[in-house]
């Protein structure tokens, strides 16, 4: 029965997961970053005209690489493949998991196989169970990479890519970086749509193998159909290229400083603030810094009371990149605020702390 493969394999991600979180804390290693692109070697991926996927989502993981290198000297950047080789899906994985690196970003180029008009637009993926044919489809197409691997369906616990039953398994797995994963995956598609100006086709969820094996934060971005004509001469060109990179480095640049505030939070010696004596709010200087806790970010604005606020009130909010970011508490201490984040995280337990000075924030 191939549900039990299934739970061992899930069971081997949750130590991943456990050993990840315990190793980041111990020590002081590097954001790493692996950048993952599709394909590779005796399998092109999709064939558009005159151009082929491997090739595409080489081009633009080594220019999004090249940026993130340039701009951030405490980031570690890792290739699953920088040549035209083959990488086996479980490898790819594997490298991400050796490495313990804090996120994951899967290139892919679609494609549609039906003989008419083909679509266009980004989408980027998360791991997940797909809600429509459409979502199960791109996953059938990239998991069946596999079927150049020998021994796939041992290796993979019987997992057949054009099986639907084989996708059950993913609406049972708890994917501990699941609110990390949407979140960036968010920012990254609305920079795909703005700043690249592609055709938006959403955030999504889909049974994707390569995402269900890491164990961190993880994306797969689909950038464009190269069964479109127009879209392949976009995909094959430099500029293109670059605009895509661009726009996922910004994605990639925005979560990195989130990232940050929350081991900022974390780092910091609260007490030793307050033994310090930090101004309280009835004392405050022009140049103070406020602290308040975010909490939750979307393409929405909501009203105040919402449900998706879960009781927290009052709520404020700031518009950063198109993006509603709302925010929860306000205070001048460090004592104070770390003490409201231990609360808030019990219901978003990925808020963090962000800095104001004079209502713009700094941090």
């Amino acid at each position: 029965m191939p549900g039990r493969p299934f739970l061992v394999a899930f069971v081997l991600v949750l130590m991943l997961t456990i050993f990840h979180d315990n190793h980041s804390f111990a020590q002081n290693k590097p954001f790493t970053v692996v950048i993952d692109p599709g394909h590779g070697g005796k399998d092109p991926g999709a064939v558009g005209a005159t151009s082929r996927e491997k090739d595409i989502v080489l081009s633009v993981g080594r220019k999004l690489g090249a940026l993130i290198e340039k701009h951030h000297d405490d980031v570690k950047v890792i290739y699953t493949r920088d040549s035209d080789h083959f990488v086996e899906l479980n490898k790819r994985a594997e490298i991400a998991n050796k490495a313990h690196a804090d996120l994951f970003i899967s290139l892919h180029c679609n494609a549609l196989n039906r003989r008419h008009s083909s679509p266009q637009g980004v989408e980027t993926f998360v791991l997940g169970l797909h809600r429509s044919k459409d979502n199960l489809d791109v996953a059938k197409a990239e998991n069946a990479v596999i079927m150049y691997e020998e021994d796939y369906s041992l290796k993979y616990e019987g997992f057949n890519p054009n099986e639907p039953e084989s996708y059950i398994i993913f609406e049972f797995m708890a994917n501990t970086f699941l609110s990390q994963s949407v979140y960036f995956a968010t920012i990254v598609q609305n920079q795909l749509v703005n700043s690249a100006k592609r055709m938006n086709r959403n955030v999504r969820q889909a049974g994707f193998l390569v995402l269900r094996e890491v164990a961190m934060p993880s994306i797969l971005v689909e950038l464009g159909y190269i069964s479109n004509p127009s879209e392949e001469k976009y995909l094959k060109s430099s500029s293109g290229q670059n605009a895509l990179a661009t726009a996922i480095y910004n994605g990639f640049r925005e979560y990195k400083r989130e990232h940050d505030k929350k081991s900022y939070v974390f780092n910091s010696n609260a007490s030793s603030s307050a033994a310090a004596g930090v101004a309280s709010q009835g004392d405050v200087t022009p140049g103070e810094r406020e602290y308040r806790i975010q909490f939750l970010t979307s393409s929405r604005k909501y009203e105040r009371g919402a449900k998706v606020f879960k009781g927290l009130d009052p709520v404020e909010y700031y518009v950063d990149g198109g993006l509603y970011k709302y925010t929860y508490g306000s205070t001048y201490s460090q004592a104070e605020i770390t003490r409201t984040l231990r609360e808030v995280r019990r219901k978003f337990k990925d808020a963090f702390v962000i800095e104001l000075v004079e209502g713009q924030r700094v941090k």
